[in-house]
């Protein structure tokens, strides 16, 4: 037996209101947001998170070896937006997506300018 540390970066506030969906060899297993500690069996581990928001995005995947009576530490970073693969990984992750988000609310800022903003000049 040993231990899996699982840090879910992130909040409510900063990542998603609904707490990234965490299993472990196909079992989901209780999470939260900040530093999980999950009991696996030694040997080899899958573990699968995803976000759920409408849709379910975000999705990484890590196999990992855990050590008889040891721990392995992982980190999950959801992306900023519903279009990008999360990140998973043995150290701190950054958040995936961040070019897209801004691209997005520049499209967004743009569209507004247009309908708003030009008509009235």
């Amino acid at each position: 037996m040993g231990w899996l540390r699982l840090t879910l970066q992130g909040s409510a506030l900063t990542s998603n209101l609904i707490t990234p969906a965490v299993t472990v060899n196909g079992w989901r297993v209780s999470s939260h947001y900040g530093d999980n500690v999950i009991p696996v069996h030694a040997g080899p581990n899958r573990i699968d998170i995803s976000c759920q928001w409408l849709v379910r995005y975000g999705e990484a995947t890590l196999q990992t070896d855990v050590p008889a009576g040891g721990q392995v530490a992982a980190f999950y970073a959801a992306p900023w937006h519903q279009f990008s693969r999360g990140a998973i990984g043995y150290e701190k992750q950054k958040r995936p997506g961040a070019l897209g988000f801004v691209v997005m609310l520049a499209a967004i800022l743009l569209v507004v300018v247009a309908l708003f903003v030009l008509p009235n000049l």
